[in-house]
């Protein structure tokens, strides 16, 4: 803290103490005029008032700075620092009464109960005071800019607040004392009964949830923010999706999380984010376990510069490694996130490594001079259409470039391996989850071996994932539409990249060699419904943004699944985590070698499927098998 500040804090604290003193004084010399005016007059027991209305401010100035009252920021005050002040004062109160007894064998009663509630009036007033200049001062600049503030609220957006509660009521408090939000709070929408008709900060609560459409009409409202942040999240849809159909402009306070995550102050409002169409409460992982497995320790994430990969290093910086490596194919992808996680500033050892997981030697390279201890394999093609397209690729990135890793892994005498999986290995109908599949299968062949703890994690597709819906969705109706939209019965299962890798994170603190672990991810989602809430929140309706349907891409399925029916252990291994019960490949490496033999895209393909399906049979020769 600099000299400057200090003794600008000193003079604040110094000034305080002298006009509570006085306010202190003067309570008394009025209580003792009131109460005993010939005495007054005549100089009755002088010194006995004297000496009393000093203890008492000596003993309200000491039990004041122990119980940090001079240092409160009384203009932001709130209803518990009032407490504090009382409280306070009627412990000096008391004091002084029972040393009134001890040195006089007698207490003025009347006198100092009167002085009592005198003092807490001057000394509230005082701290009031600079509130009441903080509001003035705004207002009277306002005025000296050549902006009335009647005129300044023509100027901004007539605002409603659903959400009368302390995140409203902070919010109202912001509008008021910033020019910056331009907005001017018309009044709250609240279902407690007990506030209707009331006023809340100078607010008028205008009525309940069910009269929100009338209110908006009645009002002319021009702006809506949702300030309930804590509100379930089924609820909180259907409330935002009722504003969008009466009111274009709609924003909402942060979440709990974000808050508590550090990325947005309370008062901060976002747009309507594409977050809140998820289906259902995002998942909360307890992942404190972690901390043993990760402090000081060398960890690699493979495909760091990814949407799964890149989030899984911020998660995992949370807890205290002692070395991070971010490897990956594309360099600009690598130079963005490792840029990102300096700005953090944390005691990590960031280690950017530019390599392909097809490069064995390169692997090896890496392993032999970081010898990491947790490996987090995210490195994959994933576009169905492209690798179906190109399944030779997906043959060594998927399978090839998984073995590689895994086998280091094993070689290195690492301590855990997570593989990030999909939902499309399961039953698969396309190359890219016939080779995430075998990659599974290259794992587990690996578990039964290895010291090494192997672990699988499937989930189905990430919102907001380069490659997802959501951003060609988003594109899409910037342009004004079509959103094209493959079938009407499109189904997935979708979950947020914070749950994901959280997801990745726990399995490896469960993994004991070679399991499938599942999320819980609720019901899934037709593609075509999450193309009309994202028209609806994006202020459009169906006539403007039509949605159009293309027609299944070549590999698509209509319904994904998590786990093959049969496949899943009844009961969770931890909450919302689940695990399967799916067997090895006993013939890996002959498989392997088979289908390294297949030239053509369309044989290659067809072998990859029924391999995955379980389904290959080797009677007289490969030919026999396509």
């Amino acid at each position: 803290m600099s000299i400057p500040e200090l003794s600008r804090k000193s003079f604040r604290t110094s000034v305080l103490v002298a006009l509570d003193i006085s306010a202190i004084l003067s309570s008394m010399l009025v209580t003792y005029f009131f109460l005993y005016p010939v005495e007054f007059i005549e100089n009755v027991d002088r010194n006995h008032f004297i000496e009393s209305a000093l203890l008492y401010s000596a003993l309200f100035i000491l039990m004041a700075s122990l119980s940090g009252l001079y240092r409160v920021a009384w203009r932001f005050a709130s209803m518990s620092e009032a407490l504090r002040l009382a409280a306070t004062l009627m412990m000096s109160t008391l004091t002084l009464y029972a040393l009134q007894f001890i040195v006089y064998r007698e207490a003025m009663e009347r006198m100092l109960f009167l002085s009592f509630c005198l003092s807490l009036l001057l000394l509230g007033s005082i701290r009031l005071a600079s509130r009441i200049y903080v509001t003035w001062n705004h207002d009277r600049r306002a005025i000296l800019a050549g902006r009335t503030m009647k005129r300044r609220r023509k100027e901004e957006k007539r605002t409603l607040i659903i959400g009368a509660g302390q995140a409203g009521r902070m919010l109202v408090r912001q509008m008021n004392q910033s020019d910056s939000h331009r907005m001017n709070p018309i009044g709250f929408i609240d279902d407690n009964r007990h506030l209707q008709q009331l006023t809340v900060n100078g607010v008028s609560v205008l009525g309940t949830m069910a009269q929100l459409e009338q209110v908006v009409d009645t009002h002319a409202i021009d702006k809506i923010v949702f300030a309930i942040p804590s509100m379930s999240y089924q609820d909180r849809l259907a409330i935002i999706k009722r504003a969008k159909a009466v009111c274009t402009n709609v924003h909402t306070l942060p979440m709990i999380e974000e808050v508590a995550a550090g990325k947005v102050a309370v008062n901060q409002m976002r747009q309507v984010s594409i977050d809140d169409l998820l289906g259902r409460e995002p998942v909360e992982l307890n992942i404190s376990g972690i901390k043993t497995e990760v402090e000081g320790k060398t960890v690699l994430v493979t495909g760091a510069g990814g949407s799964i990969g890149s989030e899984i290093c911020r998660q995992i910086l949370k807890f205290n490694p002692g070395r991070l490596l971010l490897l990956g194919h594309g360099e600009n992808s690598i130079y963005l996130i490792e840029r990102e996680l300096r700005e953090l500033n944390l005691d990590a050892e960031l280690i950017p490594v530019i390599a392909d997981v097809q490069d064995v030697e390169r692997l090896r390279e890496v392993f032999t001079k970081y010898t990491p201890h947790l490996v987090f394999h995210a490195a994959a093609h994933k576009h169905v259409p492209l690798m179906e397209a190109n399944p030779h690729e997906a043959v060594k990135n998927n399978i090839y470039g998984t073995k590689n890793v895994a086998e280091m892994a094993d070689e290195f005498e690492a301590d855990r391996f997570v593989m990030i999986s999909t939902d499309k290995a399961v039953n698969p109908t396309n190359v890219m989850g016939s080779t995430k599949r075998i990659a599974e299968m290259v794992v587990q062949h690996l578990a039964n071996s290895s010291e090494t703890k192997y672990a699988i994690v499937r989930f189905g597709n990430v919102l907001g994932s380069r490659g997802s819906v959501i951003p060609l969705f988003k594109t899409q109706i910037e342009k004004g539409g079509p959103v094209t939209v493959t079938h009407p019965d499109m189904t997935r299962y979708f979950m947020t990249i914070p749950e994901a890798s959280r997801l990745v994170i726990q399995a490896g603190t469960l993994a004991d060699g070679g399991e499938v672990f599942v999320l819980d991810m609720g019901e899934p989602v037709k593609i075509v419904d999450l193309a009309r809430n994202m028209i609806k929140l994006s202020g459009f309706t169906e006539e403007q943004i039509a949605i159009e349907f293309s027609g299944i891409r070549p590999g698509e399925k209509m319904f994904e699944e998590l786990l093959k029916e049969g496949e899943i252990h009844p009961e969770a291994v931890y909450p919302k985590i689940f695990t399967g019960i799916v067997t090895a490949e006993k013939d890996l490496n002959g498989k392997l070698e088979r289908m390294n033999e297949l030239k053509t895209s369309e044989a290659l393909g067809l072998y990859l499927v029924n391999w995955a399906n379980d389904q290959l049979t080797f009677t007289n020769d490969i030919k026999q098998t396509i």
